[in-house]
């Protein structure tokens, strides 16, 4: 039987739980970062953004979207993280209560070069032309 609520939504409801525990993982391995409590020497002193974490909806993986300060040595650092991706799973595991930590598997996070591609875009002469055109339209 469904829901009466989906019954008159033109689209299926979504279980809000992976995003939820996703923000709290997130917010676990960035205090984790923060206070350089991974014991691995190549993330010692680094400063690492955790933009993401994007849950599986069983609840068994998750994605950790990563960026180094000003994107240097994204290679290496994404290495060490992956290298030390269980140490990270059990330190934030007991910060959060979960019945069952998903593993955690780290990658870069491209939205940022994304987003200067895009605003490098939008302030050429041709595009800003457009968007005045449209404006006013």
């Amino acid at each position: 039987m469904k829901n009466p609520h989906d019954l008159f939504s033109s689209k299926p409801a979504t279980n809000q739980r992976p995003l939820k525990v996703g923000e709290e993982i997130r917010r676990a391995i960035s205090g984790i970062f923060l206070r350089g409590e991974v014991h691995s020497i190549d993330l010692f002193g680094a400063s690492i953004t955790v933009s993401e974490v994007r849950v599986s909806p069983d609840m068994k993986n998750a994605s950790v979207f990563i960026m180094p300060l000003a994107g240097e040595q994204k290679k290496e650092k994404l290495e060490a993280l992956r290298v030390a991706a269980p140490e990270i799973r059990y330190l934030a595991s007991k910060k959060l209560k979960l019945r069952y930590m998903p593993k955690l598997h780290f990658e870069l996070d491209n939205s940022f070069d994304e987003a200067q591609r895009i605003n490098i875009l939008l302030q050429k002469p041709e595009v800003a032309r457009d968007l005045v055109k449209e404006m006013k339209d």
